[in-house]
């Protein structure tokens, strides 16, 4: 008996001092060596190079088509361009792109897919902006995206976008970007004046009608500050008030990315959701060697942060369209509506987006067993309440992670406290197999968002894996 009470005690204790897989997992850094921390290093400046140049969507397709271009991509325009082996890229309107890479099986047998979204939440430029307000030349906003309207103000901002005008021109317009251009502010309140203002809320300190940026200042003998700001922008870009009708301006911070830590192995930027994921889908197709088995396929689109509505949003049809065009280009004359719903059954889709991680500050915003930390791989997002991938297929991706050692974990937020999602749901309505998966990132949705370098990394490796698996 006295045997029998001691191997029952031994059992017990190593029970309750044993750690569980998940407290067992290490930091992504004590995994990698030097030369891979290397490796890490570089890809990450590349993302930064990418991030300084992409500041929304449109300079985030013309940076993703500049860079498919020098790695030898042709613009899809022949069915007799879908060979295997052959790099595709297709522009939809300038703010949503895709880039193929032919695979030796047809695309009915399958296709790997990584989609993302580049837009990120910003404050846009509304038709009519231009007004005064004491001794002020002011611009009238409209926020996009879900933003925290106080971390805005006093930030150094610029103008980015394009004006099209009824004589078919199209002007992009850059200010604010180099260090010899002017910038705009959204002014804030003296704390010496601001005692009316005190008892706002949280999400209210400043009001979505305050978020106006100083445009000019200097007053003139004849006519408003705004008149001659707009005479300004006439000179400069050839536009006119009307012109503003037909423009998609946006107003972005004017901060370039940076280290953060003295061992910098942070990166803070504006737009890493999810220009991050956006950079690392196509980053990985133009590095892939060789001909995949089946067709890979980098999809960005636009309008996420506002419902992934509009042509260039995951909404649209185009991404079938495109499914069907390659279908057809390989059938030929077999083809038909049904060999492409095939196809689109077939597909292997990664909804890729990054999300919040565990924050040192406001650690109980979160359950900790279950949310995602920086540094510690890539995260599968388990939503629950049916928002979630199949489990034969997140078993697959898990095979994928642990076949080529890479540290993951998994991301769901804490119960009825918030919560979000992304584009993954529209392609699933497409019969495609999809899974979210991102890493964490601290400060999602501000002015200046920071992810580690080594999930970067991580979340490379894993896309360059995925767009090659299957046999």
């Amino acid at each position: 008996m006295k045997i029998f009470f001691f191997i029952c005690l031994v059992f017990t204790s190593q029970i309750a001092f044993s750690q569980s897989v998940w407290q067992s997992k290490s930091s992504g850094w004590l995994l990698i060596s030097p030369d891979q921390r290397k490796e890490c290093f570089a890809l990450n400046e590349n993302l930064k190079n990418y991030l300084n140049k992409a500041r929304n969507e449109l300079t985030s397709t013309k940076e993703v088509l500049s860079l498919a271009k020098a790695k030898g991509f042709k613009e899809f325009t022949e069915p007799s361009q879908v060979k295997p082996g052959a790099k595709l890229w297709i522009n939809n309107r300038d703010r949503a792109v895709a880039l193929v890479v032919v695979g030796s099986n047809p695309i009915v047998a399958g296709s790997r897919v990584i989609a993302a979204h580049h837009d990120s939440p910003r404050i846009d430029i509304k038709a009519r902006p231009l007004y005064d307000a004491s001794g002020y030349a002011m611009l009238q906003t409209i926020i996009y995206g879900g933003i925290k309207k106080y971390q805005w103000a006093n930030v150094p901002l610029m103008i980015i976008g394009r004006v099209d005008t009824k004589d078919g021109k199209t002007i992009e317009v850059a200010i604010g970007d180099d260090a010899d251009e002017p910038v705009l502010i959204i002014p804030d309140a003296a704390p010496h004046v601001d005692a009316p203002l005190r008892n706002r809320t949280y999400t209210g300190v400043f009001d979505g009608e305050e978020l106006d940026p100083i445009i000019g200042s200097i007053p003139q003998a004849k006519g408003n500050i705004a008149n001659q700001i707009m005479a300004i922008l006439t000179e400069q870009f050839g536009i006119s008030e009307e012109d503003f009708v037909s423009a998609e301006l946006n107003l972005v911070p004017a901060t370039s990315p940076r280290d953060v830590g003295l061992d910098k192995g942070l990166t803070a930027a504006y737009g890493q959701d999810d220009r991050l994921c956006s950079f690392v889908a196509v980053n990985s197709i133009l590095e892939l060697s060789g001909q995949p088995t089946f067709t890979s396929i980098a999809y960005l689109t636009d309008n996420e942060e506002t419902g992934s509505i509009n042509n260039t949003g995951a909404q649209s049809s185009f991404l079938s369209g495109l499914y069907g065009r390659l279908t057809e280009a390989q059938l030929d004359a077999k083809y038909n509506d049904n060999e492409t719903r095939k196809a689109l059954h077939n597909a292997h889709v990664i909804s890729a987006d990054v999300n919040d991680g565990i924050s040192p500050l406001f650690p109980s915003l979160s359950e900790p067993s279950n949310a995602a930390r920086l540094g510690f791989g890539v995260a599968i997002k388990r939503y629950g309440r049916s928002f979630d991938a199949n489990s034969e297929f997140t078993a697959l991706i898990r095979k994928i992670l642990d076949d080529n050692s890479i540290p993951w974990q998994t991301a769901s937020y804490k119960v009825e406290s918030g919560g979000g999602g992304t584009i993954g749901g529209f392609m699933s309505k497409e019969d495609m197999e999809v899974i979210d998966i991102g890493i964490p990132i601290l400060s999602m949705h501000s002015t200046y968002e920071i992810s580690s370098k080594v999930d970067v990394w991580n979340l490379s490796r894993f896309f360059t894996a995925f767009y090659v698996s299957g046999k």
